[in-house]
């Protein structure tokens, strides 16, 4: 028998697991690259939110690092705590491989048919507020979604999936909110003179309309986390693969 044959046959990786984890660098990076851009609506209806008025202002990437949470609580519900904080941790180093890859190509010599240098250095290369911020309220409050997200688990004995999709999610959407506008818009322009200095108004309705944003999107995409966990759970099962 040759060795190659003897050889032991390894598990196939989890379809699932990959596509999840996909979306969530992918999701993840999008947001990086994005969160310099300030978007603002306004609110429907003529009506008025408190402290931010008739228009609402977010960052760009609340979108993209909306997806995240989906990404990882169906991670979480499907593989466990441990193997979530896995992918949280992991991809918080890829940000760096990310950052390193964009100022390489921001720093190299640009050809004279090359789109401006500094256009493309305006645009992708996010100023150092931006980055401590997005940094550090990735790390605080992807991990507490996935710790929360498991206990409302074990708590629920496995049952009610909306109730800590939703729960999981808002509250860690506020602290990721409270964090990176914190940091990024007002600790460090107001005190170490990195980033405009917005007023103090203007950095409410930042936090104000980002976090409504998220809110929403955590109770809208709870269909969508039955779903992925659902067709997940009947592709995988069959081949002894016991998602949990």
């Amino acid at each position: 028998m040759s060795e190659v044959a003897s050889r032991p046959r390894r598990p196939a990786l989890p379809v699932g697991a990959v596509v999840l984890a996909a979306v969530f660098v992918a999701s993840l990076a999008t947001a990086q690259l994005t969160a310099s851009k300030v978007l603002q609506f306004g609110v429907p209806f003529g009506a008025s939110v408190p402290l931010a008025g008739d228009q609402l202002a977010l960052p760009g990437a609340a979108l993209a690092y909306a997806l995240t949470f989906l990404a990882s609580d169906c991670y979480t519900e499907l593989y466990g705590r441990r193997a979530a904080q896995v992918l949280v941790n992991v991809a918080f180093a890829i940000n760096f491989l990310v950052l390193a890859l964009v100022w390489s190509t921001i720093l190299a010599p640009a050809a004279p048919s090359s789109i401006d240098p500094a256009a493309f250095a305006t645009v992708l290369g996010a100023s150092t507020n931006i980055v401590a911020g997005s940094l550090l309220a990735y790390l605080v409050s992807q991990n507490y979604d996935v710790v929360v997200f498991e206990r409302l688990r074990e708590a629920t004995a496995g049952d009610h999936l909306w109730l800590r999709n939703i729960a999981s999610t808002g509250t860690s959407q506020l602290l990721d909110t409270v964090v990176f506008v914190g940091v990024a818009f007002w600790v460090f322009p107001q005190h170490l003179g990195l980033g405009p200095q917005l007023p103090t108004a203007a950095v409410v309705s930042l936090m104000v309309g980002q976090y409504l944003l998220k809110l929403l999107i955590a109770l809208l995409d709870t269909p969508f986390v039955y779903l992925i966990t659902g067709a997940v759970r009947r592709t995988e099962a069959p081949r002894g693969v016991a998602p949990r």
